[in-house]
């Protein structure tokens, strides 16, 4: 692996202070990625929507100070300081320090907010850590001008990885793929890509509702539950699917068979929940709620001859996915159905989204 690119040579210009805010998006996974090696590269690849009202905001404040060998921030989480976050973000410096040198040039002040509730299964590391790793690549291009676009977002994608995987595919959208891949032009495990081909009209502005069933922090960690996966007795076999179905979704999405787009999400979705269900611990991530949601909306798509579906992370909340067309009536069988089964009848009505954008 070649990430020597990554690495700046001269840094041309001298900032004393700079204040630098971002807004990077959730993603949902259609093919999800389910277990890693180091340093933060993925057993099979992946592909998701990224949304578009599920974000985080962070604001970066760098000032010039001595050099340290120790990066040296505070951290603000909903205006509030947050020293139990610190050891996460520390690591995440840690790890990014060879590729951003600079860090350890400048005292930072980070404040953060989400649009959506804090570890509850909606990817908030990976939206948090997109947006700490487009700050950096601002700062870096005022410290390097001649930086592309194209670079920044390939690099801020790159450091994103290195602290949460699919943080990766949260700097661009509509669909991003992470993981190298024979059918995916341009495809890297170290970051993560746009989906190279054109997708069908039926794809685009996809609807994602998604339905808070338990708002609490979940049961276990992303990085637990894919440690589960080094001697998981399914796991090469899982990793062969995965990759398999991302050639399979690569076709759908661009020859718009909706229908096999339904049975290829749902079966991602339950396929991880069944890769913790056999893991050693094992764990339930579901709760009741959930398979309530999900029986209500396989008897909806039988009735109306929708075509809604749902996924899973790894957690108890539940995506409701469903073409722009059907959004009006999809709404209202949430409102009126399936509400009763979130927590507090809480839920987020989202869009595919375009990644991430400067404040």
């Amino acid at each position: 692996m070649n990430t020597t690119q990554f690495i700046p040579e001269i840094l041309s210009e001298k900032i004393e202070k700079a204040t630098f805010t971002w807004q990077t998006p959730s993603n949902i996974a259609l093919v999800k990625y389910w277990g890693k090696s180091n340093p933060q590269i993925p057993k099979n690849a992946s592909i998701s929507f990224t949304l578009n009202n599920c974000h985080t905001i962070t604001t970066i404040d760098f000032l010039k100070s001595e050099k340290s060998e120790k990066v040296d921030f505070d951290l603000f989480f909903e205006g509030k300081e947050k020293e139990e976050f610190k050891p996460k973000i520390a690591e995440f410096f840690n790890r990014v320090a060879n590729y951003c040198p600079y860090v350890f040039d400048y005292k930072m002040i980070i404040k953060s907010e989400n649009s959506f509730p804090h570890s509850s299964g909606i990817a908030s590391s990976a939206s948090g850590l997109s947006a700490i790793a487009m700050c950096l690549m601002s700062l870096e291009k005022e410290l390097n001008p001649d930086l592309s676009k194209d670079f920044i977002n390939q690099k801020a994608s790159f450091l994103a990885r290195l602290g949460y995987g699919s943080a990766s595919r949260s700097i661009e959208g509509p669909l991003v793929v992470w993981g190298e891949h024979p059918e995916i032009e341009g495809s890297s495990d170290l970051f993560g890509v746009q989906f190279p081909y054109e997708v069908h009209p039926v794809f685009k502005n996809y609807q994602d509702a998604i339905l808070l069933v338990d708002k609490g922090e979940k049961v276990v960690s992303s990085t637990v539950g894919h440690n589960l996966m080094h001697n998981h007795p399914y796991a090469e076999n899982r990793f062969t699917q995965a990759n398999e179905n991302l050639e399979k979704i690569s076709n759908i999405l661009q020859n718009g068979d909706i229908k096999a787009f339904v049975n290829l999400v749902e079966s991602e979705a339950l396929t991880l929940h069944a890769m913790m269900l056999t893991s050693n611990p094992y764990f339930i991530l579901m709760k009741p709620n959930t398979l309530e949601i999900i029986n209500k909306i396989w008897k909806y798509r039988a009735e109306n001859e929708s075509n809604i579906c749902f996924t899973l992370d790894a957690g108890a909340n539940v995506h409701v996915l469903y073409p722009e067309n059907e959004k009006d009536a999809v709404n209202k069988f949430i409102e009126e159905d399936l509400a009763n089964y979130c927590q507090k009848k809480q839920y987020i009505y989202d869009t595919v989204g375009l990644g991430a954008v400067k404040k």
